[in-house]
């Protein structure tokens, strides 16, 4: 049986832009998860994750582990504690943002459903993400205009 220690020091990823600042552990698949897809996130002191979005397919849940992170959500703004849980639905209503607004880092687990494909919608830039039942994108901007049905279909 494979684990994973959510207080360790393995990592998977890094992001390095200024204001965005994080580690990431891929639980989920270095633990050969199919259905539920998990990352820890350690988030330097004043960044945030990533931007305002929301999952049309997934739920995801945030577990803090350590420190106390800024939530955003559509219902405002709120300090978590470690321990605290919160569930993102899927949809405009599930939107989300986590940032580190403290001097030290933060420790949060995020899992999901692994529901594919995904539309993952941007509120704050109007980017819209499509992603194929293989993960790899489709569409990665703002949406064009809504077309009839039978635009372009006349062959």
């Amino acid at each position: 049986m494979k684990t994973f220690n959510l207080y360790g020091d393995e990592w998977d990823g890094e992001e390095t832009r200024p204001g965005w600042t994080s580690k990431d552990g891929w639980v989920g698949s270095r633990l050969g998860a199919e259905l539920l897809g998990g990352s820890v996130y350690e988030l330097a002191a004043g960044d945030r994750l990533w931007p305002y979005h929301a999952h049309h397919a997934n739920e995801e849940w945030l577990i803090v582990l350590r420190g106390t992170p800024t939530l955003r959500t559509p219902d405002g703004v709120q300090v978590l504690a470690e321990g605290d849980v919160a569930v993102f639905v899927r949809g405009r209503a599930g939107a989300h943002q986590v940032r580190n607004d403290t001097a030290a880092p933060v420790r949060v687990l995020m899992m999901s459903s692994m529901v594919a494909p995904d539309i993952v919608e941007y509120l704050d830039s109007g980017k819209v993400s499509a992603s194929a039942i293989d993960g790899t994108r489709i569409i990665h901007g703002p949406p064009g205009p809504i077309l009839d049905y039978w635009d372009g279909e006349d062959g």
